[in-house]
């Protein structure tokens, strides 16, 4: 009973975790319709969520990294992974609606194939993969659409803004694995937020007044809301369920913030579904799922529908067919 409850809390925590991450797009848009100016709400935002993370890692006596070159890494990191994505989509929301932002910002797994697969021993191209980043592809296309007339409008610049970010967090992750290793989840977490806090400071007080900025009520509670729940608590759900249930599973988070995206963005903002936002979504979460599709998964999945079905049709093939080896398909 206590695994049963365990596992149903994980769920929730898992739920939560697509929730907080997944409303960011709204309260960005909050924040920048509000008054906000891009470098400034990021600015304000990464100092909530890195005060925070300062005090866990405190509480939780994390050992810090050492040497210059890990410095470095985790700067680049900071850099590619949260101050030049997080302007791009506070910038780009300014144009265009918040669920937008969530499913253009989507698709990371598609862009971090190619780079994966360059850069990582490990990572080689499959049919499923190469299959899931087409699909992903048509969505990201549906999504921005076709319309010459389109050409040099602010909102087409903003769409192309959130695929910079996309690709930014793509680029991230594969140097995280290739880089960053080694280090409880929470170190590379804190001075990520922490170098991007830097660069963004830096940047929103020569092109912006940060202490000048309007906080009109909506505005201080989107600020709050994206550093203490975006920005801090969501990385505490995140490493929880890390530890629970692994990498594979915990990533499969990415399905629920377009979802969370759209939902929120109606809802809240009155923001319209058209038909090209529903169908690319579909194509993009399609997408990603072809991408993180396994042989394994496949095979026993196949398995269980077999033990399922009656008994004559689970009979295996004659033994004097060829015997298929999985090693030999393609990958």
């Amino acid at each position: 009973m206590t695994a049963s409850v365990g596992s149903r809390v994980e769920w929730l925590l898992f739920i939560l975790l697509g929730f907080m991450w997944g409303s960011s797009y709204l309260f960005i848009k909050i924040g920048v319709d509000a008054g906000l100016q891009p470098f400034t709400l990021v600015m304000f935002r990464l100092l909530i969520g890195a005060v925070l993370l300062a005090i866990f890692v405190a509480v939780a006596r994390e050992s810090l990294p050492r040497g210059v070159r890990a410095y470095a890494h985790l700067s680049v990191l900071g850099f590619i992974g949260i101050a030049l994505p997080f302007y791009l989509i506070t910038a780009a929301e300014t144009r265009v609606d918040s669920a937008i932002a969530a499913v253009l910002t989507a698709p990371v797994p598609l862009f971090a194939i190619p780079f994966a697969a360059l850069l990582l021993a490990d990572e080689r191209m499959t049919g499923s993969k190469v299959m899931g980043v087409i699909v992903g592809l048509v969505g990201v296309a549906v999504l921005v659409g076709f319309d010459p007339a389109r050409l040099g409008s602010g909102d087409l610049w903003a769409e192309l803004a959130l695929l910079g970010a996309t690709i930014s967090y793509a680029m991230a992750g594969v140097y995280a694995r290739r880089f960053v290793t080694g280090y409880p989840p929470m170190i590379p977490a804190l001075f990520e937020v922490v170098t991007a806090l830097l660069m963004v400071s830096i940047l929103a007080f020569v092109f912006e007044q940060p202490l000048q900025a309007p906080l009109p009520l909506d505005a201080l509670l989107a600020v709050t809301w994206l550093g203490v729940f975006g920005s801090g608590l969501a990385f505490l759900l995140f490493f929880r369920l890390l530890g629970r249930w692994g990498a594979g599973r915990t990533s499969m988070v990415a399905y629920l913030l377009p979802v969370w995206g759209i939902v929120l963005g109606a809802l809240v903002l009155g923001e319209q579904i058209a038909d090209r936002l529903l169908i690319g979504t579909a194509l993009v979460i399609g997408g990603i799922a072809l991408v993180n599709l396994r042989r394994q998964s496949v095979q026993a999945a196949a398995e269980s529908l077999r033990a399922r079905l009656p008994g004559r049709f689970r009979q295996r093939p004659p033994i004097d067919t060829p015997a298929v080896d999985p090693a030999a398909g393609p990958r």
